[in-house]
């Protein structure tokens, strides 16, 4: 298919299309003519992965163009490439010089260890997880996040069955990129739920006013 028709099959402006190809984020064509390229389902596949880098997971350029290179690096073997995406979703945190920092950092890696979790020493999730202790431990809240890590390790291996890691590896980035921001959305979504409902129960009536007299 020509450019054209490329940029109307995927959604994407001919202006954008370009712009990717210039940036090497999308592959070129196969080159027919001096001026004339042409695309296949390959390219749409691209497309469809740079769309939900950047519209899904909010990634900027240069973390999209990263998680590509580790897609077209066929030497990287498929967990470290599905690493890769995750790692970009998340936002960096910096350790603080702390012995509070130090101390949430530790109580994060117990509860790896606890888990039984293969996770990478440098994973930049620890720092996110320890982070969120930190803040927890300083508003005076509980910081045992076992249940949590519990829901959280089933769902990660019902997640992982339905990834389609027998197809192209854009594929299977594209559903680990999904799947993460919109799973998280949508059980983010079903606990708030979940609190309203448990709030009512509990709590109907009970903090009715008594009429006067």
């Amino acid at each position: 298919m020509r450019i054209s028709e490329l940029s109307d099959r995927s959604g994407v402006a001919l202006a954008t299309v370009k712009y990717y190809l210039r940036e090497g984020l999308l592959h070129q064509g196969e080159q027919v003519a001096a001026t004339r390229a042409v695309y296949d389902d390959s390219h749409l596949r691209r497309l469809r992965l740079i769309r939900a880098l950047l519209e899904v997971g909010r990634l900027p350029v240069a973390a999209i163009k990263q998680v590509i290179d580790a897609v077209e690096d066929e030497s990287l073997p498929v967990h470290q490439m599905l690493g890769t995406a995750q790692y970009a979703l998340g936002p960096a945190v910096e350790p603080e010089p702390s012995d509070d920092w130090q101390a949430a950092r530790a109580e994060t890696d117990r509860l790896i260890d606890e888990q039984g979790w293969t996770i990478a020493p440098d994973a930049p999730t620890r720092n996110e997880l320890a982070q969120t202790l930190l803040t927890l431990r300083r508003l005076g809240m509980s910081t045992d996040l076992s249940r949590y890590a519990e829901t959280a390790g089933g769902l990660a291996a019902a997640e992982l069955d339905a990834l389609p890691l027998d197809g192209s590896r854009e594929s299977a980035v594209e559903a680990v990129v999904l799947g993460t921001v919109l799973y998280g959305r949508a059980f983010d979504a079903l606990r708030r739920l979940a609190h309203e409902s448990e709030s009512a129960r509990r709590l109907a009536g009970k903090d009715q006013t008594p009429p006067a007299g």
